[in-house]
């Protein structure tokens, strides 16, 4: 079974920019739904970013996503260790801040990533990031995804390929 593991930006630029909690219930009804339902889940490191604003999103996530939505990565420190070192082999390319950026054990994405390698097959990131080769000042996700043969997908996308509406 395809299940879609969302980034931290899954939520917030829903959030802020396309579909505000007070306007688009459709949407936030709808996230409820597939998270109940274990079609979408997220990671610990995303918890973290998401509950460290106290705002209403906060509030939202904290009220409507099961205990068991935020997995821990802890877990993945196998593919993690793989991730990491596709990173520093990339010295080359990238700034010294992306790298210590993207190798910062408190940050989500690495650790995103890491996750879906461990079940590249069932598991498809949602992320609002695009690809970027040949920017220097970041690695974004779907860097690593297309180094590693890892899905990404962005949320509209997923909704597409789910069949859903709202």
């Amino acid at each position: 079974m395809q299940i879609y593991l969302v980034d931290s930006n899954f939520f917030i630029q829903a959030h802020r920019a396309i579909y505000p909690l007070d306007i688009a219930t459709g949407f936030w009804n709808k996230v409820k739904m597939l998270a109940d339902s274990g079609i979408i889940f997220s990671i610990d490191k995303v918890k973290n970013e998401l509950y460290n604003k106290n705002d209403e999103l906060e509030n939202w996530c904290k009220a409507n996503l099961p205990e068991s939505f935020f997995k821990d990565s802890s877990e993945k420190i196998q593919e993690y260790s793989q991730i990491i070192t596709w990173a520093v082999s990339k010295a080359d390319h990238y700034l010294p801040n992306a790298l210590s950026e993207f190798l910062n054990a408190d940050e989500a994405d690495a650790f995103i990533v890491a996750y879906a390698l461990s079940d590249k097959d069932n598991i498809t990131i949602v992320t609002q990031e695009i690809s970027q080769p040949n920017r220097k000042n970041r690695i974004k996700i779907p860097e690593p995804c297309n180094e590693f043969d890892i899905k990404y997908i962005n949320t509209i996308q997923m909704f597409r390929q789910l069949g859903e509406t709202f």
